[in-house]
């Protein structure tokens, strides 16, 4: 039986070791948190939503950034101080522009893919991780962005996922709470929420009971391949015979060691978590997840006394400050669109996404027959980690399927 190592603990590094377990692997799972979870997977916006698989490689794009560049409570936040990481990220980012379209595409059919595979999880582990098949509702209040959004609409359905337009009455019928301008919408009934949290932690806890080995508290000090297997220092040096990179941002560095260049930038998302402590809180705070495109602010139900308010993209490295000024925006939107929730007591949180260039996540092997990849998922890592969990669990079943390997083998739900 391989015994794989697994770097990360976060949503994707908990359902890697999930999709290898159930196929035979020993696995044991590093992370330095204390926790699984408590990184980019602690308090993100909530939802499981392949309705917002749009990929931000547009010239668009580029030229809000440049507008907003000196704006510090806009949606998307450049520090303008250079630096040869962020330049060649954003080189490469610009090559993948004429990619827009088919990386969408590519994208929304790898979420609609992953939530059989969530839905198995959760089953088999029972974990409660307040879920909620709400649908999520996008909603425009100007017409080019009700425009921009058909198109994108037209890519989703060719990745696989169905959803509608409404009138603009027919979205305050769907979110009868939710106040401002509104002219129309997109619903996607299939997409949900949930806690991402508790969900890793559940998981994790879930795997523990099932022969999975959680090393955590433990940071991973160095590692590199030698013809016999992959040797991980952390306190001591231990042997694996691969290893899978999960780690978020510091799946840069880990790459570095083992010889690939795996190019990913933090790119910090704020969310606040409002708990609803009075009746008309709970009764004024929508039911619907909802994401308002033009501010780029995400939010969902947890629960009956909780809900969670995320956006912003800010591009100033390995920064994990919470910044007053960006989390106001997100205060204000919940004062404006829905007045008569009290902001009273407003929990923020910031998170370094882990972003490729060409925001697709890299899934696969490195140089090395050893090494491999399951990193780089942005800002859809909750969407998007049962897919490509199973996508590299299917690839490393036929690296290591030999005589000298039996494995259980398990059939991939649907290769990423």
């Amino acid at each position: 039986m391989p015994h794989i190592a697994i770097l990360g603990a976060g949503i994707t590094g908990v359902t890697t070791a999930y999709s290898l377990q159930q196929r035979g692997f020993d696995v044991t799972v590093y992370d330095r948190q204390r926790y699984a979870g408590m990184e980019t997977s602690f308090a993100n916006g909530g939802q499981l939503s392949a309705s917002n698989a749009e990929v931000w490689n547009q010239w668009s794009t580029v030229i809000k950034g440049i507008k907003w560049m000196m704006q510090g409570d806009a949606p998307l936040s450049v520090n303008p101080r250079p630096g040869w990481h962020k330049v060649s990220w954003m080189a490469q980012f610009l090559a993948n522009i004429p990619r827009y379209k088919t990386n969408t595409i590519k994208t929304a059919g790898m979420a609609v893919a992953a939530r059989a595979g969530l839905a198995e999880m959760a089953d088999r582990s029972g974990v409660d991780f307040d879920f909620s098949p709400a649908g999520i509702l996008h909603f425009y209040m100007a017409e080019k962005d009700l425009k921009h959004a058909r198109m994108v609409n037209g890519l989703l359905e060719q990745g696989g996922l169905e959803r509608h337009e409404l009138t603009a009455d027919e979205v305050l019928a769907k979110e009868p709470t939710l106040r401002g301008d509104v002219i129309g919408g997109f619903w996607t009934e299939s997409d949900s929420t949930g806690d991402i949290h508790k969900f890793t932690m559940g998981l994790a806890k879930w795997l523990i009971t099932q022969g999975v080995t959680f090393k955590l508290g433990a940071p991973v000090t160095d590692l590199h391949v030698r013809k016999d297997g992959v040797y991980i220092e952390c306190n001591h040096e231990e042997r694996y015979d691969g290893v899978v990179v999960s780690a978020g941002v510091a799946s840069r560095k880990f790459a570095q060691l083992l010889g690939d260049s795996v190019n990913i930038y933090p790119v910090k998302g704020y969310s606040i978590t409002v708990n609803l402590d009075d009746a008309e809180s709970q009764a004024a705070a929508p039911t619907v997840s909802l994401l308002d495109d033009k501010a780029k602010i995400v939010c969902s139900r947890l629960g009956k006394s909780r809900f969670r308010v995320a956006g912003t993209a800010e591009f100033n490295g390995e920064n994990r400050d919470i910044l007053d000024r960006r989390v106001r925006p997100l205060i204000k939107w919940v004062e404006t669109h829905f007045p008569e929730v009290s902001t009273e007591n407003c929990v923020p949180w910031a998170g370094l996404r882990p972003m490729m260039p060409n925001m697709m996540p890299r899934v696969g092997q490195g140089k090395s027959d050893r090494v491999f990849y399951n990193t780089g998922h942005g800002h859809l890592g909750w969407t998007l980690s049962p897919a490509t969990a199973d996508a590299i669990a299917h690839t490393m079943t036929a690296r290591f399927q030999s005589n000298s390997h039996p494995l259980i083998h398990k059939p991939a739900l649907q290769e990423a």
